[in-house]
């Protein structure tokens, strides 16, 4: 039953990986019951030592004993695991788990004849078995303390990572908040003097004596915090800070500023509201230094303060000039954490940080990528081609968090730079064990963004996730989905990644409804990569959830509309929910309004419309239409008949001519050479274009470009050049197909898909498609369709060539051979 399970929810589940979670299920549930009866038997402990024992086959007439504590503590860690996480262990990890699959190896290879002098064996190892039950123990122990320090390396603290470069220069000690700083501890008897002494001065204190108060609390131990600013001293203190907080000096104001932060003062604490107005009243009697500080302590109290940021970044403009590389770096720090920047002031920054570029750490180096990352500010191509170039030399020593840093802004940016891209792939393979989950998405993130494939970082990836997938978010768990689905990549473990993820996906379903866009984000990278999880994509289609993609601040419409309509194409068999047929005729209406004025006019794909009319016989030949409209790109549609002649379709187009024909305008060869290449009646065209050679890539055959007076025939030996160079049919015919492709007779005719590439459609500098575009021709092939592409590489190149060569070159495409016998 279980495996039926498995196999209905995730249907490319081999039944290998069902039977073995099935197995590893049973094992570990045998492996608690025999947890219970050890607790309520200590006696019967010595079955604990019998699942730890690992039978190794020598030869037939002997045995031995190994006796492995680490398979039994992984057993246990394993079974401790699953309890916890409530039968939500990822599918995958059955095929894994090396104490597991050590245990089935070596008791399968065991005969039956070895299995006797077990059992006279297991009684000689008793008296051994308190030494055994310590070893066990301190194994557990061992490993418990193991995973917290995994989790603690898993955990992103956003709050303290960004701020290591920090720890780089002395001079960042007077510009920012240095929880570091060593602070000797205020005795507890001290603390209570302090506190009676504001009691018994009832508020009247003098600005010095209330912030010397502030010091010496502040210094209090930090479990004494909560009580203290919960009491009615604390309270009494704060009340006269208030009072006096203009007759402060600034550098005692500071100090009251950074006692708060000691003490973890909550944001919105009437103190912090008076400090916060006093420090945006005094901004221009205080030097950066200052200013950088006060920012950096609002930091770290989680509060926000715009007005004083502002009133920052105009004096930062005003002097700019004067900036010392730890000031720029710190104030990029405070631009990136207020999520916010002065368009004018990053102009000037970036001078800045190209006169410190070679001086920068290269810890400051990501910290000044992550600061405009942050803020969503732009940045020149220049200066973050410059940045690149510096790390792509020094990557190997740069940490993995400034290195993630980069290349978010390299993402951000779509920068392309092959020699970082190329190092990544050196660098980062090795290291992936070890990133935490979020860094890694990130990795992956970037790689997908720009369309770069790599192997090595993808597989390495795919490899940690699975013992990391507790860890992600729902955001990571999409991100990461969408990537390998982008890229189009399975890896080797592809169902125990896939469904590691999927089930993660089950789990974080909650978080969906605050963020529909991952679920929407993850489901579309799975349906690349042809994997539909029916209950998850009925939750996504269901009116509710559809609803809240409407709230949202991203256009989810589109992503439902893809979604919708593959699962109607790829999943004939799915029950649950649909998009409402209104939405979807809404969605649709809007994809082709867009495709119109933006991509049905793209002059690749209007030069080959119109070659392919003159060729085939007319605009009813010929369709340039979108065939799947949740796919967002066009088709070219071509009808052939069994015999390999075209087939008038295009019953709309086929009007406009005709209107065009009683207008009296005759579409002649010389009129569609005038209306195309712009040339004078007199004129051949073969007289003005090079001799250059069409690319023949899938054929193998060079095309000659015939010269006027010469009768050629091209290399189909269907289309003739005379002086005039006649190859377009005469009104009202079609041009035949060559006699070699006469075809045997068939049931019904074929339909072409023709793919107008470009560069958009496959990973960066590959003929790799990206996983949108397969999801689109595999669906039109599932349509019935025959997919014929006019790659960019070939295409592009052959639109400044003569006409006779794009039309030999489309003639081709259309009556390939082995595309109408295949078909």
């Amino acid at each position: 039953m279980a495996t039926a399970l498995i196999c209905r929810r995730f249907p490319r589940l081999s039944r290998v990986t069902a039977f073995s979670t099935t197995a590893k299920c049973k094992a570990e549930s045998g492996s608690s019951e025999s947890e219970q009866k050890k607790a309520e038997n200590p006696e019967t402990a010595n079955t604990r030592t019998e699942s730890a024992a690992t039978i190794q086959l020598l030869n037939p007439l002997d045995y031995r004993v190994l006796y492995n504590p680490s398979a039994y503590a992984k057993s246990r860690a394993a079974s401790q695991q699953h309890a916890a996480r409530n039968s939500g262990q990822a599918l995958g990890d059955a095929l894994t788990s090396p104490g597991s699959a050590q245990v089935q190896h070596t008791f399968g290879a065991a005969s039956s004849q070895a299995l006797p002098p077990l059992r006279n064996a297991l009684p000689k190892a008793r008296p051994n078995l308190l030494l055994e039950q310590t070893v066990s123990a301190r194994l557990s122990a061992a490993q418990s303390k193991e995973e917290a320090e995994k989790e603690k390396r898993e955990m992103h603290d956003s709050k303290e990572d960004p701020r290591v470069f920090q720890k780089g220069r002395p001079e960042y000690r007077s510009l920012s908040y240095d929880k570091s700083e060593p602070i000797e501890t205020l005795p507890l008897e001290e603390g209570d003097s302090v506190l009676h002494s504001v009691a018994a001065h009832k508020g009247s204190q003098s600005p010095g004596a209330i912030t010397d108060c502030f010091r010496k609390l502040s210094r209090l131990p930090a479990e004494r915090h909560a009580a203290l600013l919960s009491g009615p001293a604390f309270n009494t203190l704060c009340r006269c800070a208030v009072k006096s907080v203009r007759l402060f000096s600034t550098s005692d104001l500071i100090d009251i500023l950074k006692a708060c932060v000691r003490l973890v003062v909550p944001p919105a604490h009437p103190l912090l509201n008076a400090c916060e107005n006093e420090f945006c009243r005094r901004v221009w009697d205080m030097n950066l230094d200052q200013l950088l500080l006060v920012a950096d302590c609002w930091r770290c109290l989680e509060r926000s303060v715009p007005s004083y940021l502002s009133i920052l970044f105009s004096y930062a403009n005003m002097h700019w000039k004067d900036l010392t590389l730890p000031q720029l770096v710190q104030l990029v720090y405070i631009i990136g954490e207020g999520r916010r920047s002065p368009v004018d002031l990053m102009q000037k920054v970036e001078s800045v940080i190209l006169k410190y570029l070679d001086s920068f750490t290269l810890e400051e180096v990501g910290a000044i990528c992550l600061g405009i990352f942050k803020s969503l500010s732009d940045i020149s191509e220049h200066v973050m081609r410059k940045i690149a170039d510096r790390v792509s030399l020094q990557m190997e020593d740069m940490s993995t968090y400034a290195l993630v840093n980069v290349l978010k802004m390299l993402r951000y940016t779509r920068m392309d730079h092959l020699p970082l891209l190329k190092e990544l792939g050196k660098v980062i393979p090795p290291r992936i064990p070890t990133v935490n989950i979020q860094g890694i998405m990130h990795i992956t993130l970037t790689c997908s963004s720009l369309h770069y494939f790599d192997e090595g970082i993808m597989a390495a990836v795919a490899m940690a996730l699975p013992s990391k997938v507790m860890y992600c978010r729902s955001k990571d768990a999409a991100k990461f989905l969408w990537s390998f689905g982008c890229l189009d990549y399975e890896p080797p473990n592809e169902e125990e990644f896939y469904s590691s993820l999927i089930e993660q996906m089950h789990r974080k379903l909650h978080e969906f409804r605050k963020f529909p866009e991952h679920l929407l984000t993850g489901l579309l990278g799975l349906a690349f990569v042809k994997r539909f999880p029916e209950e998850l994509i009925d939750y996504a289609l269901r009116d509710e959830f559809v609803q809240k993609t409407r709230g949202s601040k991203y256009e989810l419409e589109k992503d439902l509309f893809t979604l919708s309509r593959s699962v109607d194409i790829e999943c004939p068999s799915y029950r649950g929910s649909r998009l409402p047929p209104q939405l979807s005729q809404e969605i649709t209406e809007m994809v082709l309004n867009f495709a119109e004025q933006e991509i049905y006019v793209r002059p690749e794909i209007v030069e080959a419309t119109s070659l392919l009319e003159s060729m085939l016989g007319g605009p009813e030949y010929v369709k340039n239409h979108m065939i799947l409209p949740h796919t967002r790109t066009s088709d070219l549609e071509v009808h052939l008949a069994v015999d390999g002649r075209p087939i008038p379709f295009n019953l709309k187009d086929l009007t406009a001519d005709k209107k065009l024909k009683d207008i009296g305008v005759s579409l002649t060869d010389d009129l569609m050479t005038q209306l195309i290449k712009g040339r004078s009646s007199s004129q051949s065209p073969v007289e003005v274009e090079d001799e250059g050679r069409a690319p023949g890539q899938e054929r193998g055959e060079e095309a000659r470009t015939p010269r006027a007076g010469d009768r050629a025939v091209l290399s189909g030996g269907a289309l003739t050049a005379d002086a005039k160079l006649q190859v377009e049919p005469k009104s009202g015919h079609c041009l035949e197909s060559p006699t070699s492709l006469a075809l045997n007779p068939q049931p019904r005719g074929v339909k072409l898909a023709i793919q107008v590439s470009n560069r958009n459609h496959y990973c960066y500098c590959s003929k790799r498609l990206l996983g949108l575009h397969c999801l689109k021709r595999r669906q039109l092939r599932q349509l019935g369709y025959v997919v014929v592409e006019l790659p960019f590489w070939e295409w592009f190149h052959l639109l400044k060539r003569t006409r006779l060569e794009k039309l030999s070159y489309l003639h081709y495409k259309v009556f390939n051979p082995a595309l109408l016998s295949s078909a």
